[in-house]
């Protein structure tokens, strides 16, 4: 595992790689020709890095994004480029549970295969506001909407790994503010919050649902015997527009702090290596922090918490389709 001092002096850690790696440096040399993925909030950010390097290693990238603009805009740059590159656009609003589904179902009707889904979209620290399913929008957003785009696209990546050979890899960005959260780990009695809103812990309580999400669905397809694995990933501190709420905060933070922050290239390489690097063959249910495992919070290595999470989660969906 990667130490404390390996991840402020940017040394490599027992991967080869570390916090000063780039997303190119780490998948150096990987021919992606033959995979098909999908990343969320592909159009900027580290998301757009992520999609550019894979596009870069000829893989079939399509960017699921919320603004169709800044997608297509994404897309072009891309393509400016990199000539070669095979990248498509397609709408998706994680906060929308039926845009979602939408989503899937289209996807789903193109009779594409699908090796690789990257959990990247998010948003961070945004004043209090409801989904339009009426759940507190970072939790919708962050984690809700892709545990529903995840079983909704899971049996595809049974199909294709089963049909290709090739192990299908499922990515969640978290973030080490997932130790940064509220007493009990998650509010299950209280999501919506009300008067007591954090906007910090309700940021950490959705990143670890996102490892604990990953960690579940880990251990289900180890059950079934699934050529498919599913990791957790904390990027590093970058500033994105993912901090468009908190910019001040951020800045102050940054002058102190500037020895651990990174930029976007450094950004993407986790969520990169996890992806495509073939050292990682059938390595799942781990989180990754600057391209080496790192050991999470004792919440997000909590498997009964984990099992509470995903049997919530399902009973959420289920009362929102319903109501």
């Amino acid at each position: 595992m990667v130490s404390i001092f390996s991840l402020v002096t940017g040394r490599p850690g027992p991967s080869g790689f570390g916090s000063a790696s780039t997303a190119e440096q780490v998948t150096e040399g990987i021919d992606a020709s033959n995979l098909t993925c999908i990343i969320t909030g592909g159009a900027s950010g580290i998301g757009l890095e992520t999609a550019r390097v894979l596009a870069l290693r000829k893989a079939h990238v399509i960017i699921a994004a919320r603004n169709m603009e800044s997608a297509k805009e994404a897309k072009q740059l891309i393509l400016q480029e990199i000539e070669f590159a095979r990248v498509e656009i397609m709408k998706l609003d994680l906060s929308s549970l039926t845009s979602v589904r939408s989503f899937a179902e289209n996807f789903i009707a193109r009779d594409l295969p699908l090796n690789i889904l990257i959990n990247n979209a998010g948003v961070m620290f945004c004043p209090y506001q409801r989904s339009e399913d009426g759940i507190e929008m970072q939790f919708a957003t962050n984690y809700l909407g892709h545990f529903l785009l995840t079983n909704l696209l899971l049996e595809k990546m049974k199909e294709s790994a089963k049909a290709s050979g090739i192990e299908g890899r499922i990515i969640n960005l978290s973030s080490i503010a997932h130790t940064y959260t509220y007493e009990e780990g998650i509010q299950f009695d209280n999501l919506d919050h009300g008067a007591g809103y954090s906007d910090k812990k309700a940021y950490g309580q959705s990143k670890l649902a996102n490892i604990l999400h990953a960690n579940e669905l880990s251990r289900r397809l180890k059950e079934e015997d699934a050529n498919i694995t599913a990791n957790s990933v904390h990027p590093g501190v970058i500033m994105t527009p993912l901090m468009r709420h908190s910019t001040l905060l951020m800045n102050f933070l940054k002058m102190f702090t500037f020895f651990i922050w990174k930029n976007i290239p450094q950004g993407a390489a986790t969520t990169c290596y996890v992806a495509l690097h073939p050292s990682l063959k059938g390595v799942s249910g781990k989180y990754f922090l600057d391209c080496n495992e790192f050991k999470p919070s004792k919440f997000a290595s909590n498997e009964l918490l984990g099992r509470k999470l995903w049997d919530f989660s399902n009973k959420l969906i289920n009362s929102i389709s319903k109501a």
